[in-house]
């Protein structure tokens, strides 16, 4: 069995998986027509540039683009990239980032820096760890220059299913705030997954995602804030292709 880490993004990845992903959520800067706001994500990868090495494209367009390398070895994992990140008031902004996780499979710790070319500024300090078992995977991380602190974790229920459920906690020190999300999974058909989340901000949100064919799968997601004060549910819809 590999002992390789991973990388430090993947700290808390399948609670993250279960809570956000595919969900109806927009990058800070996208289009819009209408009533519609949207974006396209491309990614691709490029393995064995020398044993343990890879290279990694993402564009989120309009909004960011990177180029990344990351390294993995039996106890490490470390990534280097820079990139674009878009500001609402027009522009971009070049960005360098470095992360590292060292450890195990089962236990690790790892840090994420990110510098602002342009303002010659600290942009991103985040630190975490993680603990991962066959019953059970928790993680602990910090953002906002150790302002904010996030714990997840992730229990799977049922392999065979995809059946998980999972729940994060959010505590913003300086504004003295806790918000708790909650949601789970489950695969009704091999094909078709299902998922919902609630949290303590008042937002339901749910998702169905469909397999089309082995390298198509059509996801369609709804989220409604019951503390704001137009009722309306927010739903979207993406699809995503694999080589």
């Amino acid at each position: 069995m590999s002992k390789c880490p991973g990388l430090y993004f993947d700290i808390g990845k399948r609670a993250k998986d279960v809570l956000h992903k595919n969900y109806a959520h927009q990058p800070p800067i996208h289009y819009h027509y209408q009533f519609m706001d949207w974006n396209l994500d491309l990614s691709c990868q490029l393995d064995a540039i020398v044993p343990g090495l890879r290279s990694i494209c993402n564009f989120t367009i309009p909004d960011s683009g990177k180029v990344e390398l990351q390294h993995l070895s039996n106890y490490t994992g470390i990534t280097g990239c820079i990139g674009l990140i878009g500001k609402v008031d027009g522009g971009y902004e070049p960005v360098v980032n470095f992360s590292g996780l060292i450890g195990t499979n089962i236990l690790s710790l790892g840090a994420n820096v990110a510098f602002d070319i342009s303002s010659r500024e600290i942009k991103t300090i985040n630190t975490g760890f993680s603990l991962n078992t066959d019953f059970f995977v928790a993680s602990m991380t910090m953002h906002d220059k150790f302002d904010t602190m996030k714990a997840s974790c992730y229990h799977e229920v049922n392999p065979l299913t995809k059946t998980a459920i999972a729940a994060e906690v959010k505590h913003s020190f300086s504004m003295n705030e806790t918000g708790i999300t909650i949601g789970a999974q489950h695969a009704m058909v091999p094909s078709t997954t299902v998922k919902a989340k609630l949290d303590t901000n008042g937002k339901v949100g749910a998702l169905i995602q469909q397999e089309i064919w082995q390298r198509c799968c059509i996801s369609m997601a709804g989220e409604m804030d019951f503390r704001a004060e137009s009722k309306v549910p927010k739903v979207g819809l993406s699809l995503a292709l694999k080589p």
